[in-house]
């Protein structure tokens, strides 16, 4: 097994709770960690032995800026679930989504969540 992990992916979508959030939208955050089954990739050098990350991040694009969901855990998991659908050698995904301008009554730098797939 080996990890792929892709940080910061950033994305404009209009996912929460609040109207607004869905009116005005914003930036979020995506972080993948993917176990990968080894198979022949790692002897052959060859991506087709292997998840291609970019198709990955357009997974991942498809699924955020899509529908909206009112929970980022939500979110979460629908990508996780879609990239262990589409790559079968993804063993598991670990997705962690950030929104950096949470509609919160104080300052913060983001929330994050991390959802794990299968759990």
């Amino acid at each position: 097994m080996y990890v792929i992990r892709m940080k910061n992916c950033a994305f404009f979508a209009r996912h929460g709770v609040l109207d607004e959030e869905e009116t005005l939208g914003q930036r979020f955050y995506v972080d993948a960690e993917l176990e990968v089954h080894p198979d022949m990739a790692l002897d052959s050098d060859s991506i087709e032995g292997t998840v291609d990350y970019g198709t990955v991040f357009i997974e991942i694009e498809k699924i955020i800026t899509g529908r909206r969901r009112f929970l980022i855990e939500a979110l979460a998991l629908d990508i996780a679930k879609a990239i262990c659908d589409r790559f079968p050698k993804v063993a598991r995904a670990q997705i962690t989504v950030r929104k950096p301008n949470a509609p919160v009554p104080g300052v913060l730098d983001y929330v994050e969540v991390t959802v794990a797939w299968p759990q």
